[in-house]
C-alpha cells in the first residue's frame, strides 16, 4: 500500500514549535506492521483488548436491539446513544487530566472494572425478565461515565507502552484491534441474541473484561516508558485549550472529526434501523451487516500499520471526502446483500479517516500535554455523538431509516469539500497548488 508522506517535515515542526516524532526514514528497508508486538507489555495490552473489545461491540449490537424491542423507536434509539456518549463532553478533559498527573496502567484497571460492573448489572436485569427501557438508559450513562474517563487515558497510554518511534504502528495496531472485535463481537452477539437472548451478550461482555484486567496487571511496569507527571495546578484546562488553539494542525482534524463524527459516523443506529425496519431481518442480519462494515475497517487499519510519519492535511481531506461518498453510495443500495457489500466500502473509508485524524494529533503534541489534547479530540469525536445521534434518529423515524444515513453522508462530504476549498483559498493554493499537493500525496 502506498502511504502519503508528512506534509510538514520534522525540521518545520521544529520551527513551528510542534514536536517531532521519530519515524523510520522513508523508503529504507522493510516496514514490519506488527512490529510493536515485539514489546512484551505491548502484547499483554493488545491481545487483552481483543478479547475486552470484541465482549464491548457484542454489546453494542445487544443494547441497540434491546431497545428496539422495548421501544421500536430510532428517537429511543438515539437518546440512549447519547446518553451512552453525552459524558464524554464534560469528563473526558477530567480524565485528559488524570492520565497527565497519574499512573496510567492503575487508572485504567480502576476504569475497566468500573466499565465491566455496568455490564454486569445491564446483563443481569435483561436475563432476569425485569429490564425496563429506563434501565437501559441509566446503566448507558453510568457507561459512559467512565468510558468518558478511560478513553484517553487509554489513548495517551500507548506511547508509554511502546515509546516514540513505534507510536504510529502502535495507534494504527489499537485501530486494528479494535476493528477485528468489531468483526467478531456483532457476529457473537447475532448468535447469541437469536439462541438466548440480549442478556447474555451483557453478561459475556462483563467477563471479557477480565482478559484486559489482567493483562495490565502481568505487564512490567520498569518496562514502561512513562512521561513525566504534570503536577496538579489550577488552569490545566485551560492550557491545553491554549495550545490546541495555536495549532491549526491539530484544529484541523478536531473539527473535521466533530463533523463528520457527530452526523456520519452514526451506523450503530442507521444499520439497526435499515436491517430491522427496511428489510425486515433480525438481530442475526443487523450482526451481519455490522460485521461487514468491521471487515472493511479492518482492511484500512491494517494498511495503517505501514504508516512511518503523520498523516497530511491533503490526505485527511481526501479520506473525508472518501467517507461521505462511500455513506451516500451505502445508503442507496436496493438490497440487503448490496448494502452488506457497501459497508465494506464504508467501513474501510471510515476508519482510515478516523485513524488519520488520530495520528496527525497524537504524533503531533508534547507528552506532557497528550492526555489533554487526547481528550479534546476525543470530546470532538465523541462529544457529537449526543447531538448528532437523536437528530439521526429523529430524520429516520420521520422520513425513513435510509434518511439517517444519506443525510450523514451528505453533510460529512459537503463540509470535508467546503473545508478544502476554503483552507486553499486562504492559504493561496489554487488549482495548480492542490494538483501540486495530490501529486505528493500520491508519490
Amino acid at each position: 500500500m502506498t502511504v502519503a508522506p508528512t506534509e510538514t517535515s520534522n525540521e518545520a515542526l521544529a520551527e513551528s514549535g510542534a514536536p517531532t516524532v521519530e519515524s523510520a526514514p522513508a523508503g529504507r528497508g522493510r516496514v514490519n506492521p506488527f512490529r510493536s508486538l515485539r514489546v512484551r507489555n505491548y502484547r499483554l495490552y493488545f491481545s487483552g483488548q481483543l478479547v475486552s473489545l470484541t465482549g464491548t461491540w457484542a454489546q453494542r449490537v445487544a443494547q441497540d436491539w434491546l431497545v428496539l424491542q422495548l421501544t421500536n423507536s430510532g428517537t429511543a434509539l438515539g437518546i440512549v446513544t447519547a446518553l451512552q456518549f453525552g459524558p464524554s463532553l464534560l469528563l473526558s478533559m477530567y480524565g485528559g487530566a488524570l492520565a497527565d498527573r497519574g499512573d496510567k496502567r492503575k487508572l485504567l484497571l480502576m476504569t475497566q472494572s468500573s466499565i465491566a460492573l455496568t455490564a454486569l448489572m445491564l446483563g443481569l436485569l435483561d436475563v432476569s425478565g425485569a429490564v425496563r427501557i429506563w434501565h437501559v438508559m441509566v446503566l448507558a450513562g453510568l457507561l459512559g461515565v467512565a468510558g468518558a474517563i478511560d478513553s484517553p487515558i487509554r489513548q495517551s497510554f500507548a506511547v508509554e507502552m511502546v515509546g516514540p518511534a513505534d507510536l504510529p504502528n502502535a495507534v494504527a495496531l489499537n485501530a486494528t484491534s479494535f476493528n477485528l472485535a468489531r468483526i467478531i463481537g456483532p457476529a457473537v452477539a447475532g448468535v447469541l441474541i437469536s439462541a438466548v437472548g440480549t442478556g447474555w451478550a451483557f453478561i459475556g461482555n462483563a467477563l471479557s473484561s477480565v482478559a484486559v484486567l489482567a493483562g495490565l496487571l502481568l505487564m512490567r511496569p520498569a518496562e514502561l516508558y512513562p512521561s513525566k507527571p504534570v503536577d496538579r495546578a489550577p488552569g490545566q484546562f485551560r492550557a491545553a485549550l491554549r495550545y490546541v488553539g495555536g495549532r491549526p494542525d491539530l484544529i484541523l482534524p478536531m473539527v473535521l472529526i466533530f463533523v463528520i463524527g457527530t452526523f456520519g459516523m452514526n451506523y450503530q443506529i442507521t444499520i439497526a434501523l435499515i436491517a430491522k425496519q427496511v428489510f425486515q431481518r433480525g438481530a442475526d442480519s443487523y450482526g451481519l451487516l455490522s460485521t461487514l462494515l468491521a471487515v472493511g475497517a479492518t482492511v484500512g487499519a491494517l494498511g495503517g500499520t505501514f504508516r512511518r510519519k503523520r498523516p497530511s492535511r491533503i490526505f485527511l481531506l481526501l479520506a473525508g471526502v472518501a467517507f461521505g461518498i462511500a455513506e451516500i453510495v451505502t445508503s442507496l443500495m436496493p438490497s440487503f446483500a448490496l448494502m452488506g457489500v457497501a459497508l465494506i466500502a464504508a467501513g474501510l473509508t471510515m476508519i482510515v479517516f478516523a485513524q488519520s485524524a488520530n495520528a496527525m494529533v497524537q504524533l503531533g503534541v508534547e507528552p506532557t500535554m497528550r492526555g489533554r489534547v487526547m481528550a479534546l479530540y476525543l470530546i470532538c469525536f465523541m462529544g457529537g455523538t449526543p447531538i448528532g445521534a437523536p437528530i439521526v434518529g429523529w430524520v429516520a423515524e420521520l422520513f425513513g431509516p435510509r434518511w439517517g444515513m444519506l443525510g450523514g453522508g451528505i453533510i460529512s462530504l459537503s463540509f470535508t469539500v467546503l473545508l478544502g476549498i476554503f483552507l486553499s483559498h486562504r492559504q493561496h493554493l489554487g488549482l495548480g497548488g492542490l494538483r501540486r499537493r495530490f501529486a505528493i500525496v500520491r508519490t
